[in-house]
């Protein structure tokens, strides 16, 4: 393949990637919950977590006692399921990712709501962390059955 024609494809490549980054981003806005894995010891371990992203920007609200927070100090690697429960979008939605615990200010009054002061104090709490994950590789499947694939 010639110089021209290469970066023609790439180009179609990257917009191509770009409208699947849109897709997946209307489609986490559809979805309040994932079912969030992280690895303990060799054995995988689930739980429900309410969603927060912009983008493909993903947080999810946790104590910073929690076991999941140990969990992800000793092996970062995670995985998120969304879409198909009551209220999602009905795309279904598999992420794997690595996830740091973060308690940068900014974010959390950004991310804060009334509803935390169940189990927070304020956004100022130093038990009121946020998980960011960073996707490596995402797969979805649309609402006509269709599988598409993103990777960082």
């Amino acid at each position: 393949m010639d110089n021209t024609k290469q970066k023609g494809a790439d180009h179609l490549e990257m917009e191509a990637k770009i409208i699947l980054e849109q897709n997946l981003a209307k489609i986490l806005d559809h979805n309040q919950f994932c079912s969030f894995a992280t690895v303990e010891g060799n054995r995988p371990k689930q739980r429900y977590m309410a969603l927060y992203n912009q983008g493909l920007s993903i947080h999810l609200v946790t104590d910073r006692k929690t076991h999941k927070v140990e969990e992800l100090e000793e092996n970062p690697h995670v995985s998120l399921l969304l879409g198909y429960e009551v209220g999602g979008s009905r795309e279904v939605v598999e992420i794997e990712g690595t996830c740091r615990v973060t308690a940068e200010d900014s974010l959390r009054k950004q991310i804060w709501k009334e509803e935390f002061k169940k189990q927070f104090t304020g956004p100022d709490d130093p038990d009121y962390v946020l998980l960011e994950i960073t996707p490596v590789r995402v797969e979805y499947t649309g609402k006509d059955g269709e599988k598409h694939e993103w990777i960082e």
